[in-house]
């Protein structure tokens, strides 16, 4: 009886010890894959790793297509709209992308984001911290349809003026997934 016991006690804290020792080297939720990530809030997601490599390809040879849209407040008197349309957005964006080799090619990797200004006075908004930044751009990277990359990162700036800053860290941090 006495042994049994041992070895369930012994087996318990293997488990538990294993569970702790594989944690350890993970980063944790809040840590950042690269240095630009940490300015502000950065949520980035992997969808298809298989396909990166072919998508980043794509987009550094300029075999893309862009789809833009600001979504503006509505609830409070927008500033954005002053300084940021579509256009402007869309020509900021291009003229970030490094472009490598021009590669001949029918494919196209899809870029799909939209800026959205914080509506401040959105009584939805759920915490006084919502209410911290000017707003965030979201870009999905599609391939073939579907989405192999997602990020999100917040802009601090009413009048957009670190949203340039914040498209190259979104694009940096595209190509420098391994």
């Amino acid at each position: 009886m006495n042994k049994i016991l041992i070895f369930i006690l012994t087996s318990i804290i293997l488990f538990f010890s294993y569970g702790i020792y594989t944690n350890l080297d993970k980063k944790s939720m809040k840590s950042k894959r690269i240095a630009c990530q940490e300015q502000t809030i950065t949520f980035e997601s992997i969808y298809d790793i298989s396909k990166i490599s072919k998508g980043q390809k794509l987009f550094s040879s300029k075999n893309y297509v862009i789809k833009s849209d600001i979504k503006y407040s509505i609830f409070m008197p927008t500033v954005l709209k002053e300084f940021y349309n579509v256009e402007k957005a869309d020509t900021i964006l291009k003229s970030s992308i490094p472009v490598k080799d021009i590669i001949k090619t029918d494919e196209k990797i899809v870029l799909d984001y939209y800026i959205y200004e914080n509506d401040k006075e959105d009584k939805n908004k759920k915490s006084p911290k919502a209410k911290l930044y000017a707003g965030y751009l979201l870009f999905e990277f599609k391939l073939d349809g579907q989405i192999i990359y997602k990020i999100q990162t917040d802009y601090m700036k009413i009048d957009g003026s670190d949203i340039e800053n914040r498209m190259k860290c979104i694009i940096k941090s595209f190509l420098t997934i391994k």
